[in-house]
């Protein structure tokens, strides 16, 4: 394989391949032997699609973590316990209190 790769990157000749009925290296034009190119097409197309299915998948990933981990400068809140003065805040009681301490 090495072999092959090293005469492909010299560019001796693009046409070397590897015989399948002996395992050696020829000259694939001389065997009569040709990639079609809806192979070449295919795979292209396929791994595009696996790529875009790959960041898909890592977006909705990253999203879920996002989500759920709390931030790291930021602290779990406790749950707030209502006191009868927070609940009196937020009822007119304590408008109509204030307002009648007001006249005595």
């Amino acid at each position: 394989m090495t072999t092959l790769q090293g005469k492909h990157a010299n560019g001796e000749n693009a046409w070397i391949g590897i015989d399948e009925n002996t395992g050696a290296i020829a000259d694939m034009k001389e065997q009569k032997i040709w990639d079609a190119y809806n192979l070449k097409a295919q795979t292209f197309k396929t791994a595009i699609e696996m790529a875009c299915m790959l960041l898909r998948i890592d977006d909705i990933v990253s999203g879920i973590k996002k989500k759920q981990a709390p931030r790291a400068n930021q602290a779990p809140s406790k749950p707030k316990v209502e006191t009868q003065a927070d609940h009196y805040k937020k009822t007119n009681f304590f408008r109509w209190k204030k307002f009648i301490g007001n006249f005595q």
